[in-house]
């Protein structure tokens, strides 16, 4: 239950993100049944490529924490890239859960599992967790987004 009601806060972030132009990817970060950081995706907003939901629901956690998050965990609504994977075991991030797999990009199971390697720090996974309302909310934005790349398409004509 708790799980769901985190990746929900996590959700929330994403739409957010969604209604800033940003891919719509929320992040929370808790620690004792409390959330330490939050973040959404921001990289259009900044310009920034590193500021993914889950980079920046570190960072934040980390600024209340330190550096150390073994006794956290992180809730993402889509599974994490190769950059967030590697934050995410470097902060000693001892759970993750995530919504939606990424085929493209996932490095927690999809397209590899940097996991099972053999880092110090390695977190539990787990996946699937309001799985569909988190794919519905991408699928969404990206097929609005080409709605409206077709639009000016047609005006260049």
């Amino acid at each position: 239950m708790r799980d769901i009601d985190f990746m929900r806060q996590a959700l929330a972030l994403a739409r957010e993100a969604a209604l800033g132009g940003e891919i719509p990817v929320g992040a929370v970060v808790v620690q004792d049944g409390k959330v330490v950081g939050r973040g959404r995706n921001r990289r259009e907003t900044e310009q920034n490529a590193l500021c993914h939901a889950e980079i920046l629901a570190i960072d934040d956690a980390c600024k209340r924490l330190g550096w150390r998050l073994s006794n956290c965990t992180l809730y993402v609504t889509l599974e994490p890239c190769p950059m967030c994977a590697g934050a995410i075991i470097n902060a000693r991030i001892k759970r993750v859960v995530f919504g939606a797999a990424d085929k493209k990009s996932g490095c927690f199971g999809s397209l590899c599992d940097l996991s099972r390697l053999p880092f110090d720090s390695r977190p539990d996974l787990f996946y699937g967790v309001l799985e569909e309302e988190c794919r519905k909310i991408l699928e969404e934005f990206f097929a609005e987004r080409r709605k409206g790349n077709e639009s000016q398409e047609g005006n260049l004509a």
